[in-house]
């Protein structure tokens, strides 16, 4: 099962109701964080999260809002105990900043960084899942990037029952182990496709989105604008509402999620309405919504 927590969901600056940018996704007992706005430490305090549980941070540009939680954050984990090594995802400037920044504070962390700069392309492996990086377009280097469960068998419950295999058995098998000479193969339905989450962070629309998001089951996009800003987005490398739907209508995604919208919006029901219009399963993001994602559906909880 996979669980998307969105810990900030404002733009720029933050509000009393909005952090700054941030969003866990969590499989299993992991979590992958996609982006770092100020105060994400505190967020992960308030949701049912544990940071020390982050296997991986993956920023998406450099612009404070989506960045500048990360020092706090990996300092925390360190004063909590953290020895895990942790990985870090960036655009080119990553590893400067990150260092510039911990080397102002004076403090050195207990547990070791894997920093890498990123242009899009890379894929990186975790257990039963990854995460790929794309390029994106924001004026400044910037990537988004697609979750991307494993491919898996599925298990065919009459070719079990057929062959007395027990529920329990059944557990054993999904988990690669042969029970009486019965493996998956022979109580295969075939194979079940992963579920695929795309999340943009700041950009215009462009191919390389659509390319990631093509048939994605959640496309978490920026909306910063409504369509009542259309030039001001375009003239500062942001999408809107809109642009979002269209995306997400083209791509054929299971679910729109509008993030990143601007304060400037106290009411965002309007943005919701005219991206519905165009693709009506979009829904606005809030902090600390929480999404479960599943093959039957896409739920809120």
């Amino acid at each position: 099962m996979t669980e998307i927590f969105f810990l900030g969901t404002g733009a720029s600056v933050p509000s009393r109701e909005r952090g700054l940018p941030a969003m866990a996704v969590r499989f299993g007992r992991d979590i992958v964080l996609f982006d770092c706005g100020e105060g994400t430490q505190r967020q992960f305090m308030v949701s049912p999260l544990s940071f020390m549980k982050v296997k991986a941070v993956f920023v998406t540009h450099l612009h404070g809002d989506h960045f500048l939680g990360l020092p706090g954050l990996l300092l925390t984990m360190g004063l909590s105990g953290r020895s895990e090594p942790l990985r870090i995802v960036g655009p080119q400037g990553t590893r400067c900043l990150l260092e510039n920044i911990l080397g102002a504070c004076g403090d050195s962390l207990p547990f070791d960084l894997a920093v890498t700069e990123s242009a899009g392309g890379e894929s990186f492996s975790f257990s039963g899942f990854c995460v790929t990086a794309f390029p994106t377009r924001h004026g400044v280097p910037s990537v988004g990037f697609l979750f991307s469960e494993d491919d898996r068998t599925g298990i065919d419950a009459a070719k079990a029952a057929e062959k007395g295999v027990s529920p329990a058995d059944i557990r054993l098998i999904k988990g690669g182990g042969v029970v009486d000479g019965i493996s998956s193969e022979d109580i295969s339905s075939g194979t079940v496709k992963g579920i695929r989450i795309v999340y943009t962070g700041d950009t215009l629309p462009c191919d390389e989105v659509r390319s990631a998001a093509m048939g994605a089951d959640v496309l978490v996009h920026e909306a910063t604008f409504g369509s009542d800003e259309t030039e001001s987005a375009g003239k500062h490398n942001h999408a809107t509402s809109v642009q979002a739907a269209e995306v997400a209508k083209e791509c054929g995604v299971r679910m729109l999620v509008l993030n990143h919208v601007s304060n400037r919006y106290k009411d965002r029901s309007p943005l919701l309405e005219e991206a519905a219009a165009i693709f009506p399963d979009t829904m606005v993001a809030e902090d600390f919504l929480h999404l479960v994602v599943t093959r039957k559906d896409i739920r809120s909880v």
